[in-house]
């Protein structure tokens, strides 16, 4: 069986640890039985870990399937350990591919928090929580026309470590700043139209991890300066994101590779639009099943979803086919 997750851009300045936004970059998972863990990977990381009991779609699928007789492969397209939410999207599609009736909880399980995880199994724009041990995710409304410049430096930077930068306490006025610019936030992503550069600012995270990736500060003003509408660091970074209008992304793409050469920072730049299908699972061996398809988990979103277009479309600003408004019931078993 085969399934296939999205990447993810988590936090988006002030939702940290809440909203995150399923992104047209994915990890595709095969398992089969087999006489013995086989273990391959195509794409980003390939090979580095391949017939490891230790790769993540391994522990997973051992993990679902109750065996480890299984040959999985991995392919992939979202960089590893750059804040694109590669673990929570592979063990999302690893969960699934292996028989599991629920991969969300599996994947919020493995990645410590279930924001990416929700992301790319309900797709769209999510707000996501834990409440009382179980997943809770509500797909919110989301312009499609929005698309994504994102840049990614070569350099890793761990979630972890990330974490450890942050304070354990936080002033009540930085816990109302912030809360303050997720409204403006939710509401600009529904409608770009209304979309302030303000609404991405953050006092619970971006500037404490700073001093982990200095050239950040420049590469975001840079991002601003090429037409973004907002800016902000994707997940725990170090790759950074500019939200654009879909006419803008190719200018902005443009002025992020040349900050990047400008600040000598390696890496490249993508432009990604919102995945609005989330997981989708192949159980019939479909060379063609991937190609635009409403998920077939029944779990997965009911927003009309295409939004268009793919990378190319070029829907109208304002209110649009991304619709959410859905809850999200999962009950937290693996």
């Amino acid at each position: 069986m085969r399934a296939r997750a999205p990447a993810s851009s988590a936090n988006l300045g002030p939702g940290f640890d809440t909203l995150a936004v399923a992104l047209d970059q994915y990890v595709e998972v095969e398992v089969e039985k087999a006489s013995r863990l086989i273990v391959r990977s195509e794409g980003e990381n390939a090979g580095l870990s391949d017939d490891d009991p230790s790769h993540l779609a391994a522990r997973v699928a051992i993990d679902v399937a109750g065996t480890d007789r299984l040959a999985i492969t991995v392919r992939s397209e979202v960089p590893v350990g750059r804040g694109l939410g590669s673990s929570a999207a592979l063990a999302a599609a690893a969960a699934a591919a292996a028989g599991s009736k629920d991969p969300l909880a599996v994947a919020a399980y493995m990645d410590g928090h279930p924001d990416n995880a929700a992301a790319s199994v309900v797709g769209g724009l999510v707000a996501a929580a834990m409440v009382k041990g179980a997943v809770r995710v509500v797909r919110l409304t989301l312009d499609v026309s929005l698309v994504f410049v994102v840049i990614v430096p070569d350099a890793a930077l761990s979630t972890s470590k990330a974490r450890l930068a942050l304070p354990n306490e936080v002033t009540r006025e930085s816990a109302a700043f912030n809360l303050s610019r997720m409204a403006l936030l939710i509401a600009g992503l529904a409608d770009s139209r209304v979309l302030l550069k303000e609404a991405t600012e953050d006092r619970l995270h971006q500037d404490f991890r700073s001093p982990m990736f200095p050239a950040a500060p420049i590469l975001l003003s840079r991002l601003s300066a090429g037409g973004a509408l907002a800016t902000c660091w994707s997940g725990a970074g170090p790759s950074l994101l500019g939200i654009c209008r879909g006419a803008d992304g190719a200018k902005v793409k443009l002025a992020a590779e040349e900050a990047m050469e400008d600040t000598e920072v390696p890496g490249k730049v993508l432009l990604l639009g919102p995945d609005m299908h989330g997981l989708i699972i192949d159980r019939d061996g479909s060379d063609d099943f991937f190609r635009y398809r409403q998920p077939s988990w029944t779990g997965a979103g009911t927003g009309d979803g295409d939004g268009g277009k793919g990378r190319g479309g070029e829907p109208e600003a304002g209110p649009s086919s991304g619709r959410g408004g859905r809850l999200f019931d999962f009950d937290g078993d693996r």
